[in-house]
């Protein structure tokens, strides 16, 4: 039988368009990812344009607020290590070889730094988000009345405490989640 025959239920039909728009969903995203500088640039656009939305209407600032609280679980996600060697469940595997760790010592085996979150899952999860912020902007049931100081103090608090851990885990630990200051070798080594 031929797979490019037409479904003759419409449930068929259905599955079949569902398929070809997930296709065309995938091709976007598989070209879009060398282009990390644009992907993010689009991201950012797209997070003042909702944040210009709330301070327009003057409302949905819990959505805002949800959608702070998801950006900095990504964040911290995207900046913390796959394996984390602060586990102590983690150790004994560590220990014996069968599990990748961080090199503590000057003396110890380079590891590539593994990310928890890799960059364009944590662009695209952003992204995502930031959409569904902006498409709740628009529907009234979303539009809580809540005195909005409380919510943006309770977030920078968070954002500072949760920033000073894990920044005292990255010092602890010596790993540096991004590639910037880092020594880079040249091929030739005269």
């Amino acid at each position: 039988m031929d797979s490019t025959a037409e479904p003759n239920t419409p449930f068929g039909t259905f599955t079949a368009e569902t398929s070809k728009l997930q296709r065309k969903y995938q091709a976007v995203l598989d070209q879009s990812t060398p282009h990390v500088v644009y992907r993010w640039v689009g991201t950012t656009v797209g997070l003042l344009v909702f944040f210009l939305r709330v301070f327009i209407a003057q409302g949905w600032y819990i959505v805002a607020y949800a959608l702070g609280i998801y950006l900095l679980n990504l964040f911290l996600a995207f900046l913390q290590p796959k394996f984390d060697p602060s586990n102590d469940s983690l150790d004994n595997d560590m220990e014996d070889g069968s599990m990748g760790t961080l090199p503590t010592k000057e003396d110890e085996e380079f590891r590539p730094f593994i990310r928890r979150l890799p960059e364009f899952k944590f662009w695209h999860s952003a992204t995502r988000a930031v959409s569904i912020a902006f498409v709740c902007s628009w529907f009234e049931i979303f539009n809580v009345p809540v005195f909005w100081p409380v919510l943006l103090m309770y977030w920078l608090m968070l954002f500072i405490l949760t920033m000073r851990k894990q920044i005292q885990h990255m010092i602890k630990y010596r790993y540096v989640p991004f590639t910037f200051g880092k020594k880079a070798y040249n091929k030739n080594s005269n």
